[in-house]
């Protein structure tokens, strides 16, 4: 996988000036963090397909699940609950938003880092 800049940018432009949010390289992507909870990232594969990565957390799934365009993350045959792809091309700027707005969501209700 590959960092993609300009997912990159989108996420940054999406995610505006909100406190407490944080960039780190992780899972072979660059991945935003909010208060230090991963909360969205982006990638591209080897084959360069464009996608943007979001933990939305175990009790989204279903609703992760329902939105256009999401892949649940699957590592070792094994799904990964709350963690989900999504293609850029099935990611309009309203879309990106809602997958933010559960991501934050998800992030604002885990225990603060380092408690």
């Amino acid at each position: 996988m590959a960092i993609d800049e300009d997912l990159n940018d989108r996420l940054r432009e999406a995610l505006g000036h909100r406190v407490g949010v944080s960039e780190k390289r992780m899972m072979g992507a660059m991945c935003f963090l909010l208060h230090g909870h991963m909360i969205a990232g982006a990638d591209r594969t080897r084959d360069g397909e464009r996608r943007f990565i979001f933990r939305i957390g175990k009790p989204n799934h279903a609703t992760g699940l329902a939105l256009p365009g999401a892949e649940p993350m699957v590592q070792g045959g094994r799904t990964l609950s709350g963690l989900f792809f999504v293609g850029e091309d099935d990611c309009s700027d309203e879309l990106l938003q809602t997958w933010l707005d559960l991501a934050i969501a998800n992030a604002l209700a885990l225990p603060p880092k380092g408690a």
